[in-house]
């Protein structure tokens, strides 16, 4: 048996670097750029996962995937409706789980922020990739994109899911206590979550990367948790036009990297 996976929060302090001009591959409205970060008409910064504002919420205590409420409850749109029409069509579960994983595996190419976006982090929320997926056939995106599409339609399947973040890296957990194909992780004390990685093209479901075997990470079970859409700043609104994109991997947050992991502490898993 593998070894145990510890999920626990972490205090993570996370640098980048603010590269000029800015792109978005979908039609989503209300973008506007403000000190150099690029903002939704939630008030969340696409290009800065920490602080308040940021798209994971990062602080010295906990991380919050905020980004991933802009596709649960009253915002629920194209990206929970794909896990629904999943349970209708994979009645058994872990067939369903399986499917839904392979289709995030399968049509979303693993394309690094500054390749797409000219930002070395940009973070699309489930709807717009399931959008252009549903458009094109496949979508680009990097981990922190797969990852909130994969916990999204986990949710609207009928899954409870989480998101977990690691040094570099973030991933997607749903759990499926009676998965037999993988070694089942520690929640706050309770088995049975899986790790989902599906940035790589032969990962099966369950499969997790040598260097988070061991070790204490940060996750956070997503909800439909209130989002308040914000009315845009007095800063009037920036056209946003696709670049295109390449295909060489770039790790989460596409930056100088994580400084240092100063403290280490447990946060309960939301109630169900």
């Amino acid at each position: 048996m593998r070894g145990k996976i510890l999920l626990s929060l972490i205090f993570i302090l996370v640098a980048g670097l603010a590269a000029t001009g800015y792109a978005l591959a979908t039609p989503s409205a209300g973008f506007y750029e403000r000190d150099g970060d690029v903002f939704d008409d939630w008030e969340i910064s696409r290009t800065r996962a920490f602080g308040e504002d940021g798209f994971y919420q990062i602080s010295e205590t906990t991380f919050r995937p905020v980004i991933a409420f802009e596709s649960l409850g009253e915002n629920t749109a194209l990206a929970y409706s794909l896990g629904e029409q999943f349970a209708a069509k994979y009645p058994d579960q872990i067939q369903r789980a399986e499917a839904i994983f392979r289709f995030v595996r399968d049509r979303v190419n693993y394309t690094s922020d500054i390749d797409q976006f000219e930002y070395d982090e940009f973070a699309q929320n489930a709807d717009e990739l399931a959008m252009v997926i549903e458009k094109d056939g496949v979508g680009y995106g990097d981990c922190e994109d797969s990852a909130v599409l994969l916990a999204v339609m986990y949710k609207g399947a009928g899954y409870h899911s989480a998101i977990v973040v690691g040094s570099g890296h973030t991933a997607a957990l749903v759990y499926l206590p009676d998965y037999k194909q993988a070694t089942a992780l520690e929640l706050e004390g309770e088995t049975g979550w899986v790790w989902a990685e599906a940035t790589g093209k032969n990962n099966p479901l369950g499969w997790v990367p040598k260097e988070f075997i061991n070790v204490e990470l940060a996750a956070y079970e997503i909800s439909a948790e209130v989002i308040t859409r914000q009315q845009p700043t007095t800063t009037p609104p920036t056209a946003i036009t696709k670049t295109g994109g390449g295909a060489q991997p770039f790790p989460f947050i596409g930056i100088i990297g994580f400084l240092w992991f100063l403290s280490l502490f447990r946060r309960r898993r939301r109630a169900r």
